[in-house]
């Protein structure tokens, strides 16, 4: 079929022909109050000509096969910016549907004439520079046309690539179930895909923006194409992420992502920019970005770290990796290709045997990995994906948490990744090569293909000392083709006026040893969750000052039975305890993990200072909101000294994940009443949603533990009482003879308590203490009494006390 693209037939106008049959390039003539396609009379002076620009950058296939397969990947911008005025509608064209399927390509040639920019829809440069001549029944005639060659610029009207899977091979096809003409680009998988769309874009304005390949004009002060005022399709009016996300608003919504749509996708970064920039805020500058491929939404690197911390989280999602080449660092990706061809005879004799394999043993390979990242296109709250593997029995996942912007299928695409690597990588090698082949470095894949070993293993260290001793893991390209993970609809929320935000101070023992001993933590919950929320403090009831913002919100729940004291220290296998939770959800965790720290829970009532910490084994969901918790320990960080005999049904507990943040408090300012503003983030704290709380925290970080195996002997008439000592501070290690003292010095406050009159009281220095029967006698106890012990703090004062009775 021969498409037609006119530029007019009346004076001052050109023509040009095609026979390849692109549908994706129209030529429009714009006048100053005349805008019509092709075959229109034009009454006023043309100022412009104006061209929808759909034509392909590419003819990329899947495989290491195809004809372009020597530029490494479609996203590879050299490639597609020379497919610009190059490839197919420029150097080449396929003649029948069958040559595009073997991809023989048939060359651009004006025998007749010598005028191939004529057949060349991509050659717009020949077309403007060049005198036009009709061809009448394929007769070039003698005299030329009005056009005066190089006398008006270019602009194009539409420029666009859908981002999708191969979009450049067809720029102008898009998905539209509700079209007869919706279709996909040529050889594409239908993948979602907004590199692609990105690299497009970035290679048509690259180009187009070089002097070289944009001539300037004879007759007019500008350039041959005014780039400046290229017109993208398409930016919408309908604002982002509104649309896609009301779908229940707009029918079109579901197209979104494999469409055409630039709103909400050019504030992403190029991953290679977004590493270029780690680097050089690092210092490092001799680098190599060109190979890296990715599309940054949102990354947020942690304040203060290295530059290889910040890089981490982008190489283990992205799945590239860092190499040093003639003193550059490269960065490039995991694709698997081959850099060399290996045989038997090509390895040399090492220190060890000339070719060794090994794997490692499925236990130590991952079955099931979850990770936690921010979700686009919606409301960028926390999501988690996870990959298991079929054979995998049900166990615990290993977790990651990244703070990327991602969609939830390529979340999905990465942890399956991350899983097949980890099974294809148990398999290595080691074996020597010789020094003339030390081109092959860290990073390269070298390809075996014999009866001893046979795939391809991607080179991981290398020592030189004569021979090159090599250290390799096997690989495979499909690893990291990316898989077809369907696109989830995006539920926007409706907007909902703030609202005030749930509460609740703890002033908590240390529990990592890591926090602010004296700083109380806040919790703050609220639906819906307004992002952040801010937290401003004052003296008074007046001029305040910002303290910090939360950005998570807290688990935050109540008990629907009542929780009887247990012993601590030890499992507590009694009843399940049911909780219920408005918002968020607990897991069961191994007992190692218990262990080791996790599923600790505060449980208290409204004051600040009365909560017990301690852990839960078994979580279980029982009905939707409804949570029982088992296998618990209780008294955790030295709570056990407050805990009563009954927490009642209608407790408090909040889970300590990390959300309840520690507020600042200077600790002069410890037992004062201070004023607490808590409200969203986006709001001043004047406004009315805001929450009005007045607290004095006493530092509870800083509080001594109750002494433990507190013991009472007789001695004739005399007392000797004994205890054992604990500290708040690095006690869990077994390898001291004693504990940290954790203290200023080593003190104890010591009572004794008739009824409810205190008898005597005494300050020492050691964990044992007498009263003999002549003091008992001066004090006047004639009954049973007790004998209660507090270690002292220089900062906090007597903690809490163990207590003893005896009888006389």
């Amino acid at each position: 079929m021969t498409a037609r693209h006119s530029a007019g037939k009346g004076p001052g106008f050109g023509q040009v022909r095609s026979r390849l049959g692109f549908s994706g390039l129209t030529i429009w003539l714009t006048g100053r109050k005349t805008l019509r396609k092709q075959g229109f009379k034009c009454c006023l002076a043309l100022v412009r000509l104006g061209i929808d620009n759909y034509m392909p950058l590419s003819d990329w296939r899947e495989g290491e096969e195809h004809a372009d397969a020597a530029w490494g990947s479609i996203y590879n911008i050299d490639y597609l910016k020379a497919n610009i005025a190059g490839g197919e509608g420029f150097d080449w064209y396929y003649a029948a549907p069958e040559h595009r399927e073997a991809q023989l390509r048939t060359p651009i040639t004006d025998g007749a004439h010598g005028e191939p920019w004529v057949w060349r829809p991509k050659d717009l440069r020949g077309w403007w520079e060049s005198p036009h001549h009709e061809r009448i029944g394929g007769v070039r005639q003698a005299v030329a046309t009005a056009w005066v060659p190089a006398s008006k610029p270019i602009w194009f009207t539409e420029i666009g690539c859908a981002a999708v899977d191969k979009g450049a091979n067809q720029p102008n096809k898009f998905l539209d179930p509700k079209s007869s003409e919706s279709s996909l680009p040529y050889y594409s998988d239908g993948r979602r895909d907004e590199l692609m769309q990105m690299q497009y874009l970035r290679a048509m304005v690259d180009f187009w923006s070089a002097p070289e390949n944009n001539p300037v004009a004879d007759h007019y002060a500008g350039a041959m194409v005014d780039i400046d005022r290229a017109h993208v399709w398409a930016w919408d009016a309908r604002p982002f992420p509104q649309f896609p996300g009301r779908a229940d608003i707009w029918s079109d919504a579901e197209n979104y992502a494999r469409g055409h749509w630039i709103s909400g996708r050019v504030s992403a970064q190029p991953l290679a920019s977004v590493v270029a920039e780690i680097c050089v805020s690092q210092g490092l500058r001799n680098i190599d970005v060109s190979g890296l491929y990715g599309v940054v939404r949102g990354y947020a690197a942690a304040g203060g770290e290295s530059g290889r911390a910040a890089l981490q989280p982008l190489m283990l999602a992205y799945g590239f990796e860092a190499i040093e080449r003639d003193g550059q660092v490269v960065f490039r990706m995991r694709d698997g290709a081959v850099h060399a061809q290996l045989t038997n005879e090509a390895l040399a004799l090492g220190e060890g045997p000339r070719l060794q394999t090994s794997r490692a043993p499925k236990a130590e390979t991952a079955g099931r990995v979850r990770l936690n990242f921010v979700e686009a296109d919606g409301d960028y709250e926390t999501r988690s994906v996870e990959a298991v593997f079929p054979d995998e029995a049900a166990g615990e996942a290993a977790q990651s948490e990244m703070s990327l912007v991602l969609t939830r299928s390529e979340g999905q695409r990465v942890v399956e990744r991350w899983l097949a690597e980890a099974r294809i990588a148990r398999d290595g090698a080691r074996f020597a090569l010789p020094p003339s082949l030390g081109f092959i470095g860290a990073g390269d894949v070298v390809a075996f293909d014999s009866a001893e070993i046979a795939g391809r293993y991607r080179i991981d260290r290398v020592e030189q000392a004569g021979a090159l001793e090599i250290e390799a893991t096997r690989v495979e390209p499909s690893v990291y083709t990316p898989s077809d993970e369907a696109e989830g609809e995006i539920a926007q929320r409706a907007f909902s006026p703030p609202v005030p935000v749930m509460t609740v101070f703890m002033d908590l023992p240390l529990m990592r040893g890591t926090e602010v001993p004296h700083a109380p933590h806040l919790a703050v919950a609220a639906t819906p969750w307004p992002g952040s929320v801010a937290v401003y403090a004052a003296i008074e009831d007046d001029d305040y000052a910002f303290d910090r913002s939360i950005a998570a919100a807290s688990v935050i729940g109540t008990t629907l039975a009542p929780l009887y004291a247990a012993q601590p220290g030890v499992p507590d296998l009694g009843e399940p305890l049911r909780l219920r939770l408005p918002k968020g959800s607990l897991e069961s965790v191994s007992r190692a993990r218990l262990l080791d720290g996790a599923n600790l829970l505060a449980i208290g009532d409204d004051g600040a200072d009365n909560w017990e910490l301690l852990q839960f084994g078994r979580a279980e969901l029982v009905e939707p909101g409804i949570w029982e918790i088992s296998e618990r320990l209780r008294g955790q960080a030295g709570s056990d000294a407050i805990m009563p005999e009954v927490w009642p049904a209608g407790s408090m507990v909040v889970l300590m994940n990390g959300a309840p943040a520690q507020i600042d408090l200077a600790l002069g300012a410890r037992g004062l009443a201070r004023h607490y503003r808590i409200g969203s983030a986006a709001l001043g704290y004047d406004d009315a949603s805001y929450v009005h709380r007045v607290e004095a925290f006493d530092g509870i970080g800083l509080r001594p533990y109750a002494p433990c195996h507190l013991r009472v002997q007789m001695n004739g008439g005399d007392a000797v009482a004994s205890w054992i000592r604990r500290t708040r501070i690095d006690g869990d290690s077994w390898a001291g003879s004693e504990v940290p003292l954790g203290e200023a010095f080593e003190a104890y406050l010591v009572r004794v308590v008739e009824g409810s009159e205190i008898r005597r009281e005494d300050i020492i220095e050691l964990p044992e203490w007498v009263y003999p029967a002549t003091a008992q006698a001066e004090d006047g106890i004639v009954g049973p009494y007790e004998i209660h012990v507090a270690q002292l703090s220089d900062a906090f004062g007597a903690g809490p006390f163990a207590r003893i009775q005896i009888h006389g």
